[in-house]
């Protein structure tokens, strides 16, 4: 199966958030309410500033993609 790079999703426990599921290496899920994420990586090893710069680039991809999503809706 092919996945999108970004995925959307909600749940109804939680109405006030907004998660964006990034697909691929480093797999996580971002709420974009509080910019919280939760890593499905384990990152140990890796470069904290390389990984400090991606995960910048991905939140503002992360921000983009939602909003492009939401321009479809309105």
């Amino acid at each position: 199966m092919t996945l999108p790079k970004f995925l959307l999703a909600d749940n109804s426990n939680f109405p006030e958030d907004i998660f964006v599921l990034h697909t691929e290496f480093p797999r996580f899920v971002i709420n974009l309410k509080d910019d919280e994420i939760e890593w499905f990586e384990d990152l140990t090893g890796e470069k904290e500033e390389d990984i400090a710069t991606e995960l910048a680039d991905l939140m503002d991809k992360a921000g983009a993609f939602y909003d492009e999503e939401i321009k479809q809706y309105e």
